[in-house]
Order: C-alpha cells, then structure tokens, then sequence
C-alpha cells in the first residue's frame, strides 16, 4: 500500500479540517486565504545518505498580518530510529531554503508500537546548550476513535480509521466512519476519496465483514448512503479465489440487500444468487441498488450466466 499518497491525497485535501482538528490553536492565526502548497521539495538526508521527499509543505499567512510562515507536515508510517535528529534535518533545510519560520508537524501513522513518540530533540554541553528543537506530535494509535466519532469533519471519518482501535471494534468503527461521512456534504469525489481511505485501512476479515452488516441492518435510513460509499466491500471476504464459505458470507449480505430492496426474495431467486460465483456476485453488488422487485432480479438474472 502507498501509504505517503495516501496522507499526501488526504492532506491536501482538507489541510484546515486537519489543523482545526488536531491543531486548533494553529489554525486560529491561519489566514485561509493566503494558504499555498509549495511544490514537492527534495533533498539529500545527509543523516542517511539517501533522499528525501518532504511530505507536506504550505506556505502560510498569519491572519490579520502580511508576515508568511511554512508548515511542514511529517507522515511516519513506520517507525524510524533517531527521527527526531532527521526532522531537525528536514526542519533546517526548509528553513533554510524558504528563509521563513517554519512550524513543524509529526503525524505518526503506525499501528504499533504505541510507545510516546519525543517531540523534541537537543544538542547540549554540559556548559552550553546549543540545541532545543520542539516539534507537534499527532500519533494516531494513541488516540481513541471514540473521541471523534461525533466530530462533523471529513478528515476525522477518515483518520479514525488509524487510531487505536480494540480488534473486536474494527467493524464498529468502519460502519462509524462511513456513517459520519455519509452525514457530510461532500462532492463525489471527496466522498470517495475518504471512503477509500476508510476501505485501505479497515478492510475487514469475513467474520467482520458479517457483523459490520448485521449492524448496518440497525440503520435502514443511511443504508444504501453507506453501502455506496464503500468501495471494498466486495472484496473483503467474497473476492475470487477465496474459500466457498467466504463467497457465501458475500451471498448472505447481497440476500439481505434484496430482502430490504424488494421486501421478499423467493426461493427460487436465492437459489439462483447463491450459485453464482464470485464475479458474477461482484457485478451483482453494484446492480442491486437498481433493483425494486423480485422481476427485476430475474431480468438481471437472466442476463448472466449462472
């Protein structure tokens, strides 16, 4: 999984939804208006010897002031030893390069270890110190989902999919995260951007995929909203070249979705659903939204061979 594009993707995208939820006080003296996403900025790590991509870099206004300063934003999806000397690095290169104060921001994205993360790092004599840099740490997996759940953000329906989160919860959290996001009036591709970010790191196992649909069950008004959202769904547990019993787990919910859709599914029909295989039930998925009646399976029906 590309998970720097991912971030990068979902970043840019709603930057001051992100400070506003993470960084309140930061984004209180952001002038909205004079906010620029500075072109990717690449340099030798000479920590490492390698080369560095900055994850993200905007050019900031202070509200209320024509004085520009730099956000730096750092995605870490995996640990790293001595980060905090690298993003001094990356600190002092931005600075340097831009000739601006430069805010710098840590986002530790990992599942674990879940260990504080330092946000600072020194350089000291025992007669001087010369060193004291400080930096903002947001490590998701030391924040509880529950916390957010409530919060009328699109980068927090996506973002709590990466926070600490109970294994037995995973399915409960998904169905949350797209049920705040089918509360958000977004355009259909920022819909889609966060419903997809939710699918890369909530995918569910198929025992998890039957309980995030007996609890959709619980919330017919947003049903169809979330199931159109989601676009794994079909994957996680019912893709081809997985067990029969999986695919059957993907026959039971597209049985429930009749059922809900066309008030009863004959004998018949649910015979004929059952014996198709896991192409076809991927096909079907997308279809049964266009569905009002039991006629209307047998017409798609008999489009397919079964």
């Amino acid at each position: 999984m590309d998970h720097d594009r991912l971030f990068k993707e979902l970043l840019r995208t709603f930057f001051v939804e992100f400070l506003e939820l993470f960084l309140p006080q930061v984004a209180a003296y952001v002038d909205r208006e004079g906010i620029e996403f500075l072109d990717k900025e690449v340099f030798t790590d000479v920590t490492a010897g390698d080369r560095h991509e900055v994850d993200l870099a905007v050019k900031a206004r202070f509200r209320g002031a024509p004085a520009f300063f730099v956000l730096h934003v750092e995605a870490q999806s995996h640990p790293q030893p001595h980060f905090a000397q690298r993003f001094f690095t990356y600190f002092a290169r931005l600075h340097a390069l831009f000739n601006l104060p430069v805010y710098p921001i840590a986002l530790f994205t990992y599942d674990a270890p879940k260990r504080p993360e330092p946000d600072a790092y020194a350089v000291t004599f025992p007669d001087l110190d010369v060193l004291a840099f400080h930096f903002r740490v947001i490590q998701l997996n030391r924040l509880n989902w529950r916390d957010y759940v409530r919060n009328p953000k699109p980068v927090a329906a996506a973002l709590m999919a990466k926070m600490a989160i109970d294994p037995a919860d995973r399915p409960y959290v998904k169905l949350e995260c797209l049920r705040l996001l089918a509360t958000l009036r977004l355009d259909k591709a920022r819909m889609q951007m966060i419903a997809g970010f939710v699918d890369a790191y909530l995918r569910l196992s198929a025992p998890e995929q039957k309980v995030f649909g007996q609890e959709l069950a619980a919330y017919p008004g947003e049903k169809e909203t979330i199931m159109k959202l989601t676009t794994s769904w079909e994957e996680e547990g019912i893709a081809k070249g997985l067990t029969r019993g999986v695919q059957q787990g993907k026959a039971d919910l597209i049985l429930r979705q009749l059922r809900r859709r066309c008030r009863e599914v004959p004998t018949d029909l649910e015979q004929q659903v059952r014996s198709l295989d896991a192409d076809a039930l991927d096909v079907m998925g997308d279809a049964l939204f266009d569905f009002t009646s039991p006629a209307d399976v047998r017409a798609w029906l008999a489009t397919r061979t079964v």
